[in-house]
């Protein structure tokens, strides 16, 4: 049996759903290898849905202190696996600390915050890649290769049969098609205004569909404001168990998502979604998959995108000029498109 391979991704959900493009290129080109990844409990449940990895390495690391002993460690744990190439995404000396502690044969990782001891494959010229997926792909790469036409797309597998399990256990039966919303995003400029979020929930349980708001437990009271004053088909699944995130938007028939981590887990779980972009390029920061609506404002902006937490000119126009029926007639088109899936056979 040939030694498996570790890739060490960020760990924000995005670009850990992102990295499956790595798990995907390693299976082409060495099939008999098994790949295992890196991860943080939080987003651990993704890798159950990846087809291809073996198994998550779940290791919660201090993330502000050098904590040696638990990266020793780690290295010890990674060292019994006999992993005999790392491919170290993140470009932080702390990121290839484990690997290199565990003795893994080959580290590969761009150059930089002094890691020439830590990866004996040091690659150069991440800056010149404009794109975290062009980053990332780039090192199953070959040296010097250049990069393919078109990089194989992110793939999240949810079994029916597991979905309608838990919809059973949390009572999530319904008639109505089902949209999900993620109004959460890190940093407030990234997300499309709370009233905008609840006019649109109104509409929509209006004209007979059911919606459920995802996200994590920090975003419960944004929930609570989008859901208020709607009626019982409005449900609010914001919690710290990305599974249930991952569940909701596969049994979801369409999704509206902020450039969030969770619309790059619809898409790529097959879900058709609306991506909301306003400081953020969505030609940098989509997800690979095919979106069924990409919002953006149409007024020209000389401060967009900023890709900047906060709104540095304080009117945040590239969100608030994105109306709620422009958002509305997109989730419209995709309902009636496809049946609802309460009528797709369980899989």
């Amino acid at each position: 049996m040939q030694a498996p391979i570790l890739i060490v991704p960020y760990m924000w959900i995005g670009d850990f759903v992102r990295c499956h493009t790595v798990v995907k290129l390693l299976r082409e080109r060495e099939p008999s290898r098994a790949i295992d990844m890196l991860a943080t409990s939080n987003v651990a449940p993704l890798v159950d849905y990846m087809p291809g990895v073996r198994k998550g390495i779940i290791a919660d690391l201090p993330r502000k202190q050098l904590a040696y002993a638990e990266h020793r460690a780690l290295a010890d744990r990674l060292r019994a696996e006999g992993y005999c190439h790392a491919l170290v995404m993140p470009r932080t000396w702390k990121a290839a600390l484990a690997p290199y502690l565990a003795g893994i044969h080959r580290r590969t990782g761009f150059f930089g915050e002094g890691r020439i001891v830590l990866l004996n494959d040091l690659r150069m010229g991440e800056r010149r890649l404009f794109r975290m997926v062009d980053r990332c792909a780039s090192l199953a790469l070959h040296r010097g290769e250049a990069q393919p036409a078109s990089w194989p797309e992110p793939e999240l597998v949810v079994p029916s049969s597991e979905v309608l399990a838990w919809r059973g256990r949390l009572g999530l039966n319904t008639e109505r098609p089902i949209v999900a919303l993620a109004p959460g995003a890190v940093g407030p400029s990234k997300r499309w205004p709370e009233a905008s979020y609840a006019e649109l929930t109104a509409r929509l349980v209006s004209g007979g569909n059911a919606v459920w708001i995802v996200g994590s437990e920090q975003e419960k009271s944004l929930a609570t404001n989008v859901a208020r004053g709607t009626s019982s088909h409005v449900r609010d699944l914001t919690g710290p168990d990305l599974r249930n995130a991952i569940l909701a938007l596969a049994a979801a028939d369409a999704v509206v998502s902020n450039d969030s981590g969770l619309l790059h887990v619809a898409a790529a779980s097959g879900t058709p979604a609306v991506g909301i972009f306003g400081p953020t390029s969505a030609w940098h920061w989509a997800p690979l998959n095919t979106l069924a609506g990409v919002m953006e404002t149409a007024s020209e902006l000389p401060c967009r995108p900023c890709h900047k937490p906060v709104c540095r000119v304080g009117h945040h126009r590239c969100m608030h000029d994105i109306s709620v029926a422009q958002v509305a007639r997109a989730i419209q088109r995709i309902l009636s498109s496809a049946p609802p899936r309460r009528m797709l056979a369980v899989t």
